[in-house]
């Protein structure tokens, strides 16, 4: 059992060599390669060597049990801890999305429901960032156009962690979950009423490229430079520094307005373009391959949602995994844990019942 398992512990091993070495350190980008790597496999390597030992002392029990049946009721607790360390290491060698690793860029978009799903849209921006915030990542907003009572028509906001995160524990990791239609029950601020409306907004996740992961030859590339548009001053709308890019390639548009020169705007569009051609490379490489992972839902309907936002009962809904709860408020607070675990747990349980086929 775990033959693969002492591979990997011979490239932990010549990782850790690797990472003593200062030169590695030159290059930061391959520093944190291998860094979240070393992470992942020393997860691994710890429960390796755990499973090991309980095996070691549990066969030790079992001879001095046969003389002393004191030493019965220990192998049986060991029988069980070594059973909950197999499960463990049984889900650390299961195949792992490769971007898993890598920090996340989530684009929010209002959909049906006008003003009102705008301003939903806000709350979406606000209840992952305080995510973020308890998580220890940082967030830098990269392009957003607001609505006029304070919402946003789109936002797109890059999600950062700080130093190597864990296995299953990096940004895009948890986050990758919430992309689809999340759907909003609530009387809204334009209701005179007081009648509940349903809206929608969308999201969209994907794993931030590093410019090593994707490569862009500028000959691809029209740029158009453009009058910035909503609130101004500063030059930031008095002067045409809003970037667009159009990958010719394929037809992806990118277009930056918050900053106020065109070099800004620029690198954040490059920087959202990246995501994209590396997302729509994965996507098309996961469907070559025949893969069953969870595609997102591009189109913002109020019937393709995967969760549910009900106001009047304080309600939260995934329609993927069945979890509901009654802290709505909580939620909307950052307090995701529990909601995305559902999910975390789902895809978990399929990818090891495909291993099992």
């Amino acid at each position: 059992m775990f033959e693969a398992v002492d591979g990997l512990v011979a490239e932990h091993t010549e990782l850790e060599q690797r990472l003593a070495d200062p030169a590695v350190h030159a290059d930061q980008a391959l520093a944190r390669r291998l860094g979240q790597r070393y992470a992942e496999l020393t997860a691994v390597v710890r429960a390796y060597d755990e499973w090991r030992r309980v095996g070691d002392d549990l066969g030790a029990a079992r001879e001095l049990s046969a003389e002393d049946h004191a030493f019965a009721e220990e192998a049986r607790l060991l029988e069980g801890r070594r059973a909950e360390l197999e499960d463990r290491l049984r889900q650390l060698l299961v195949p792992r999305d490769p971007s898993d690793g890598k920090d996340a860029i989530l684009e929010i978009k209002s959909g049906e429901g006008g003003e009102e799903s705008a301003l939903f849209a806000g709350d979406l921006l606000r209840m992952y960032s305080r995510f973020a915030e308890q998580h220890g990542w940082r967030t830098e907003q990269l392009d957003a156009t607001p609505s006029d009572l304070g919402g946003f028509k789109s936002v797109t906001v890059a999600v950062q962690a700080k130093g190597t995160p864990g296995p299953g524990e990096a940004p895009y990791a948890l986050l990758k979950f919430e992309g689809g239609v999340h759907r909003v029950q609530r009387v809204p601020v334009t209701e005179s009423q007081g009648r509940v409306h349903t809206s929608a907004a969308g999201v969209l996740v994907m794993p931030e490229a590093e410019p090593v992961d994707v490569t862009i030859d500028d000959n691809d590339l029209r740029i158009d430079v453009f009058r910035s548009s909503g609130p101004g001053g500063q030059s930031v709308n008095t002067t045409d520094s809003a970037v667009r890019i159009t990958h010719l390639p394929t037809g992806l548009v990118v277009s930056c307005q918050n900053e106020k020169s065109q070099l800004q705007n620029k690198d954040q569009a490059l920087r959202i373009l990246r995501s994209r051609l590396l997302q729509q490379a994965e996507e098309v490489a996961q469907a070559e391959a025949a893969d069953a992972r969870r595609s997102q839902v591009r189109t913002v309907d109020r019937s393709e949602r995967i969760r549910t936002y009900n106001f009047p009962e304080n309600r939260i809904s995934d329609h993927r995994t069945g979890y509901k709860a009654y802290n709505l408020d909580h939620v909307l607070d950052g307090d995701l844990d529990p909601v995305i675990a559902s999910s975390v747990q789902a895809d978990l349980e399929a990818r090891l019942a495909s291993l099992d086929q």
